[in-house]
Formats: C-alpha cells, structure tokens, sequence
C-alpha cells in the first residue's frame, strides 16, 4: 500500500512540474514550436537517468525501492513518460541490444504518431 501512496503522490508532483514548467515555456518561448513539451521531455529525460544512476547505489534497499516508485515512476511519470521511453532505450543500448533499441525507437516513434492520427481521424468524423 506505501508503493501505491509513494507512487500516486510523486504522480501529483510529476504533474504539477509538467504544468508550471510548460506554462512558464510557453509564455518565454510561445506555441509556434512545442518548446513546452520538448522541455519537459528533456528535463524528465536527464531526472531519469541521474534517478537510476543513483538508486543503482541503493538496489535491493527500502530506501532505493520507494525512491525510484516516487521520483521515476511518480513524477517522472507525472512530468513524460518520454523519459521511461528513453531509460528503457539506453538500457537496451548499454546492453549492446542495437537491433532491439533500433525497433523500439522506430516502432514507438511511428506507432506513436500513427495512433496520434487514427484518433484524431476517429474523433473528427
């Protein structure tokens, strides 16, 4: 139940941070690029990795245990999931997985933008 709790209230941060950080890009940079999103992406992106580096120390801990359910899977979470995307394709890399990381950018990427526009074309009929 604490993992739950943990995971819920870094969610909530996660969120908050997406928020203000894209509101606050947005009114510096204004909407004729996602800046906003391009911002969030790369500051969830970075918080990742420095958060696996560090519960890397603490594995198999309580402590590591509740740290990377609260910063990776709650507020990075909360902030993009573009950075769990991107953990996960650098650990394919670190693992000399090319093939596997190649087909996860590729198909994310296409299925991604593919589903983006199947939606729309579905909701704007």
């Amino acid at each position: 139940m604490l993992n739950l709790v943990v995971v819920f209230v870094g969610g909530a941060v996660g969120s908050l941070c997406r928020y203000w950080f894209s509101t606050l890009v947005s009114q510096r940079f204004g909407n004729s690029f996602p800046y906003d999103t391009l911002f969030v992406n790369l500051v969830g992106s970075f918080m990742i990795g420095l958060i696996a580096g560090y519960v890397m120390r603490f594995a198999g801990t309580t402590w590591g245990q509740l740290a990377q359910e609260f910063f990776a899977v709650g507020v990075c979470g909360g902030l993009t999931t573009f950075s769990s995307f991107s953990l996960q394709t650098f650990d394919l890399i670190s693992n000399k997985r090319w093939v596997a990381a190649l087909i996860n950018i590729v198909v994310s990427t296409v299925a991604c933008l593919a589903f983006v526009a199947l939606g729309w074309m579905i909701t704007c009929r």
